[in-house]
């Protein structure tokens, strides 16, 4: 049987938060070959570490096989950090006691075992051009008028 080329996605992410929490958004660019997708969504009421994390879930969801082998480029450290250093599979681990942004976390590790995933720590506003495009998407989103609530963090009142 022929053995088939698993294909290789790159995908930028960003979140942003006006006001920490306050309205935020992320954005995600996806390539692949000469294929290009472009995501984001803002929500009420975030932190920035949510819209971070976030980005990197849309972009992981927005596979359609898997396998896939996808490096992930991102100027957050804590979302970088969190597995790259592999502290996230020790919350697994101590069931995320203590631990903010369980909902995301455990929605990233769905997805994150369907593929090969590594991270790459990028400088924010380094003039790296798809990272500043999703740092623009981020933002465009959280300035959109009727967002939806970011269910995981903002509860009814």
């Amino acid at each position: 049987m022929e053995q088939q080329e698993i294909p290789k996605i790159i995908i930028y992410t960003d979140g942003a938060a006006r006001g920490n929490p306050g309205p935020g958004g992320y954005g995600v660019v996806l390539l692949s070959g000469s294929h290009r997708k472009e995501l984001s969504q803002g929500y009420q009421l975030t932190t920035n570490n949510r819209m971070e994390l976030l980005a990197a879930i849309a972009g992981l969801e927005a596979l359609k096989v898997a396998p896939c082998n996808v490096t992930i480029y991102t100027d957050s450290k804590y979302v970088s950090d969190s597995v790259e250093k592999r502290w996230v599979f020790n919350w697994v681990k101590t069931g995320f006691k203590g631990k903010k942004n369980s909902d995301l976390w455990k929605r990233f590790l769905l997805m994150y075992q369907r593929h090969q995933v590594k991270f790459i720590w990028v400088k924010g506003h380094a003039s790296i051009p798809e990272n500043e495009r999703c740092d623009q998407l981020a933002v465009e989103a959280s300035f959109l008028p009727n967002l939806p609530k970011d269910i995981g963090y903002q509860t009814d009142k």
